[in-house]
């Protein structure tokens, strides 16, 4: 295992690991942006559906529904 880690270390064929990096770090922005942005739109959606729920509970009637 030790020859292994130590080959992989050495090999300077593909991609370098500054490489690698750097696609990491452009997908976790990616991820984040998506997460912020969507995070909003259902934190907004899951709120007005709750906020209708909680009107039709508190409607004796059932008229609000």
């Amino acid at each position: 295992m030790t020859k292994f880690f130590r080959d992989f270390i050495r090999d300077e064929s593909g991609a370098a690991a500054s490489e690698y990096i750097l696609l990491l770090a452009l997908l976790g922005a990616g991820v984040a942006a998506g997460a912020l942005y969507f995070g909003g739109k259902v934190s907004a959606a899951l709120t007005s559906k709750g906020d209708y729920l909680s009107a039709c509970a508190a409607d004796s009637t059932g008229g609000s529904c």
